[in-house]
Parts: C-alpha cells; structure tokens; sequence
C-alpha cells in the first residue's frame, strides 16, 4: 500500500474537518478509518465540549475514535487511515517541549507507512499576538504548518466550506 500524507488547513469553522473526515474516508476505501482527537479535555471549558459533541455527531460511526494529546506515533499503526484532527490542539498539548523536538515528532509520524489526514488551523494572519506564549503557539503552528505542506502529498486550503489544492 502506498500511503498518503494530507494536510487540510483553514480558519476557524472554515469546513476543513468535513471536509478531511471526507478524504480519509475515501482513502480508507473498505476499512474503518480512525480518528485521533487531540484535545485535552483538562480545561474544563463547556463551550470546548460543546464543539466536540457537534464534531462526534458528525462523524457518527464512520470512525473508530482514539483520543490522544500526546505521543501520536504511539498509536498511529502501519497499514490503516487516520484523521488527525486537529494538530493546532496537539500543538497545544505540547507547548512545553522544544520546537526540535515538536518538528521531529511530526517527522515520526510522516514515516509511518499510513494513510494521514492533518487538520491544522490557520491562525498566521492576524496580528502578532502581545504575551510570549500566544507568540510561541502562532510561530510554531506556522512553522509544524509548513513542515506538513512540504511532506505531505496533498494540500488543502480551505474556506467557507471549500477547498482549494495548493499541492
């Protein structure tokens, strides 16, 4: 099986979830694709919840849903389709490490020999945020957003619901 490595990205409720658990659906062909919901759900914010009960309802039973905040090549197996969704929450989760190492955690995922759907959210357009951290958490999902695009086969813009290839 040749594998594919893709990337959809867009703003906030831009459609690029829709339409990733689309593609890995396609890819999946016959099998049941996974699901890798990132979010640590530690803070304790209802309107968080709220979101992720839309996104499980959405999905319905198409996929077999794994939450992970961590580690995602610890449960990313060859051979099978995954939806990652979303890398921005990862990211997130894994602030306190060094940007070497978030780069060469992105990298072990890439070579495994699966089918990987991104979802990293676009949030490099606006200003440049005032406190080091949100400053931190901007650069690096610019940065783990351009290390995707130049590894992954496809790439996906996305806006109002639509998608525009750029690889």
């Amino acid at each position: 099986m040749k594998s594919k490595k893709i990337l959809y990205f867009g703003g906030q409720k831009s459609g690029k979830s829709s339409l990733a658990e689309a593609k890995a659906l396609v890819l999946a062909s016959k099998m049941k694709p996974y699901y890798i919901a990132t979010y640590d759900d530690s803070y304790n914010d209802q309107e968080m919840l709220q979101r992720i009960n839309k996104h499980k309802k959405q999905r319905t039973d198409k996929f077999i849903t794994i939450e992970k905040s961590h580690n995602l090549e610890q449960v990313i197996l060859p051979k099978n389709t995954y939806l990652i969704d979303c890398m921005s929450m990862w990211l997130l989760n894994n602030l306190e490490k060094k940007e070497e190492e978030i780069l060469i955690d992105i990298e072990k995922i890439l070579t495994i020999n699966s089918n990987i759907v991104f979802v990293l959210n676009d949030i490099n357009s606006g200003i440049i945020p005032i406190d080091k951290e949100s400053r931190r958490f901007v650069d690096l999902t610019g940065i783990i957003g351009q290390k995707l695009a130049s590894l992954c086969d496809e790439v996906y813009e996305v806006k109002l619901g639509l998608s525009i290839k750029l690889k």
